[in-house]
């Protein structure tokens, strides 16, 4: 907040909805940014984190940031950064604030790093809109031992007045949502997950939950800036929606590959329920898995291995 202020509040005019959660918070961005823009507004998204380039956390409409704007931002803020003392993630949160001041997007989608009272995007004043992925365990080091301290941490970022979009959670985090809510005034609506019927963009069963809660968001910009967005626009972005390294089909030496980001054991327990849309029940699985050392690598494991399974721990 220091550091946006002494920038003369860049982009802080600009409404935004922010995507909190554990899991899915990259999934619901991304299908928010596409039907925004299959919307015909404009679209600016901040996310966390990149996959091959630092370019890809800052962009607007289909346009990424380029490299050499990139670093211009990040040298033009180092005064900032070395006064406010900001970590990484903070500067590049500014930069994308003096980006987004410049092209000036009808919309933001902030997607949170890894928590939200003390999350960079939760300085964004603006934030009117909260879209809550799937809340578990995680990032226990900095967030708290439990699913209650955890979501306490994640709903603390439910701003005065907003409204706030949720698919189904467990039941203490479903308890601290709402006691979040209420005592911010806020409204909060639960969603179930889309019909069959809707094509989405992004593979996963799991996907239904996350397009749902992008789905009411939607409505509810739609009904805030009396534009209306219609399910056709909705539908039409949810398929277009693509975002990398999500249960993605790849080729490597012409054998097939697939690859997840799954970082915790919720995620692995997801990516685990996906495995039988692609293997016949007793077929051997092989895995080749980087597991950082705080991460709960055998309660993930349990979740992932079957007998006979291979796996390549690297």
């Amino acid at each position: 907040q220091e550091a946006l202020r002494e920038l003369q509040h860049p982009a802080a005019e600009i409404p935004a909805v922010q995507v909190v959660g554990t899991n899915g918070k990259g999934s619901i961005a991304c299908f928010l940014h596409h039907a925004l823009m299959a919307a015909g507004l404009r679209s600016g998204l901040t996310i966390s984190p990149h996959l091959l380039s630092w370019c890809e956390r800052i962009r607007v409409n289909e346009r990424l940031i380029t490299i050499e704007e990139l670093r211009c931002l990040l040298q033009t803020l180092q005064p900032v950064v070395t006064t406010c003392r900001l970590t990484p993630f903070e500067h590049l949160l500014c930069a994308a604030m003096v980006h987004f001041e410049a092209e000036r997007p009808d919309w933001l989608v902030l997607e949170a790093g890894l928590g939200g009272r003390l999350d960079a995007t939760t300085a964004h004043p603006h934030r009117r809109l909260i879209a809550v992925g799937s809340i578990g365990l995680d990032h226990r080091e900095h967030l708290g031992a439990t699913l209650e301290e955890i979501a306490a941490e994640k709903a603390a970022a439910i701003p005065p007045g907003s409204h706030v979009v949720s698919a189904a959670q467990p039941p203490e985090v479903q308890r601290v949502l709402e006691r979040s809510a209420a005592a911010m005034h806020a409204s909060l609506r639960w969603v179930e997950p889309l019909a069959n019927d809707w094509t989405l963009g992004l593979p996963g069963v799991l996907q239904r939950s996350n397009a749902a809660v992008a789905w009411a968001a939607l409505e509810w910009i739609g009904r805030d800036i009396n534009t209306e967005i219609t399910v056709d626009a909705i539908r039409k972005g949810f398929a277009a929606a693509r975002w990398p390294g999500r249960l993605q089909w790849m080729q490597w030496h012409g054998r097939p590959v697939r690859v997840d980001g799954a970082h915790n054991p919720p995620a692995a327990a997801a990516l685990a329920n996906e495995r039988c849309r692609w293997l016949a029940a007793d077929q051997a699985q092989i895995w080749v898995l980087a597991i950082q050392a705080h991460k709960q690598a055998p309660e993930m494991l349990k979740h992932l291995l079957q007998p006979n399974d291979l796996a390549w721990i690297v």
